[in-house]
């Protein structure tokens, strides 16, 4: 049995006002992706990654990830259809052998039943913690069929129409900010997305359309997405606070 990670990355970067799509955007001297897909490796419980790239990019980014236990294959219009063709590709992948990618089945023939738990995992959230990583891969193997890493929200929460009028105050202490990488089950991701109709921010919310019970881990403040500049400029701190 093998662990596959997913990692969408074709998002265009309008809101970092970058010249090259998101995932591409340099974080220190190295590509978001890159990091990324090495903090997913590091974790020491994914055997392998798949990702969704531009269609324009496949090539820059096979080069930038070569050597490494990485399938790159060309996303969907969205983000849902990005995974959607990463999970068509799980276990029919064949092995690359100029770019050093490799099956994304198993070694051994690339068959889907090998594969027992898929993560998704944005490609702008380069500096997840690989403790993470291995504690959702852990819960879902402990028999969770989705597990989403959850914050708790540090901010009053106003429900406000379109014209900017307050209609009430949520309860914050029963809402979380979700992050990724989300792990599920192989055989309910598939079910969710081959029910699924229409575009999804959040895979886990598929997996909830089918009534499946969704548990979540304590995320990490380091697992934040990298959107704006603001959230850029967070990261090459946090990267120097790291490395110095």
């Amino acid at each position: 049995m093998s662990v596959v990670a997913v990692v969408p990355a074709a998002g265009s970067g309008v809101r970092l006002g970058a010249a090259v799509p998101k995932a591409f955007v340099s974080l220190g001297g190295v590509p978001m992706l890159v990091r990324t897909v090495d903090g997913l490796l590091d974790s020491r419980v994914v055997d392998r990654v798949i990702v969704a790239a531009p269609a324009d990019q496949v090539g820059t980014a096979r080069s930038l990830l070569a050597g490494r236990p990485v399938v790159v294959l060309a996303g969907g219009a969205d983000r849902t259809e990005s995974v959607r063709c990463a999970l068509r590709a799980i276990g029919r992948v064949t092995e690359d052998a100029h770019g050093g990618e490799r099956a994304a089945g198993s070694p051994g023939g690339g068959r889907e039943s090998q594969v027992d738990t898929v993560l998704v995992h944005d490609a702008a959230r380069p500096l997840t913690p690989p403790e993470l990583t291995a504690a959702v891969v852990a819960a879902v193997r402990s028999g969770h069929p989705a597990v989403v890493p959850a914050l708790p929200l540090a901010d009053t929460v106003k429900q406000v129409d379109g014209d900017g009028r307050v209609h009430g105050t949520i309860d914050r202490s029963v809402l979380r900010a979700v992050q990724t990488p989300q792990g599920f089950s192989y055989d309910v991701l598939r079910r969710a997305y081959a029910a699924a109709t229409s575009a999804a921010t959040d895979d886990a919310g598929l997996v909830e359309a089918l009534g499946e019970p969704v548990h979540t881990v304590p995320g990490h403040a380091s697992a934040f997405k990298v959107t704006t500049p603001w959230d850029l400029e967070l990261a090459e701190l946090l990267l120097r606070r790291r490395t110095s």
